[in-house]
């Protein structure tokens, strides 16, 4: 994974949701278009499970996140209701959240090395959809949203993806289960 070594961004190990990608690409559009990818394996629209990763994993890095998807078993969850953080992200919620949290567990204790953004946020899953510092209502967003929410979605991988200006890709992806 040397290329990652030195570039400008960070990892970042995710959920992808691709049922919300129309709404996020628009959205990442609309805030900062240089994080959109034109890696056709990327999605926008992902539940982090652990971010920013390492910068330069190794073989064995990689194979030990291999090693805890093929533990977990594909899930399915809802996103529907439309909650904000205190610094006004606004973002759904999974319904259940429990196996994003295991996840997220497991994928610190294997590599404690890196704390949940850098330890300055409490351990949420959530799918960020939108900033009430962009100028929008929770209301608003509601109704941009429309049909997209509820959405009935399936975890089936665990997505490690690179962010960075220009540079958003996918690196490596693992099937949940096998």
């Amino acid at each position: 994974m040397s290329a990652m070594q030195g570039e400008p961004g960070h990892s970042v190990l995710v959920v992808p949701v691709p049922a919300l990608e129309p709404f996020v690409v628009e959205r990442t559009r609309h805030y900062d278009a240089s994080f959109l990818s034109t890696d056709p394996s990327f999605v926008h629209a992902h539940i982090t499970l652990l971010a920013p990763w390492l910068p330069d994993p190794s073989a064995a890095d990689l194979e030990r996140v291999g090693k805890l998807a093929t533990a977990a078993e594909p899930f399915d969850f809802l996103l529907s209701e439309l909650r904000v953080f205190p610094g006004g992200t606004i973002h759904l919620d999974p319904v259940p959240a429990a196996p994003f949290e295991s996840l997220t567990a497991e994928l610190v204790a294997a590599f404690p090395q890196c704390p949940p953004y850098d330890g300055l946020f409490d351990v949420v899953p959530h799918l960020t959809v939108d900033h009430l510092l962009g100028g929008v209502t929770v209301e608003q967003t509601r109704t941009a949203l429309g049909s997209l929410v509820p959405a009935r979605c399936r975890a089936d991988r665990i997505s490690l993806q690179w962010y960075a200006n220009h540079g958003c890709r996918t690196i490596a992806e693992w099937e949940l289960g096998r």
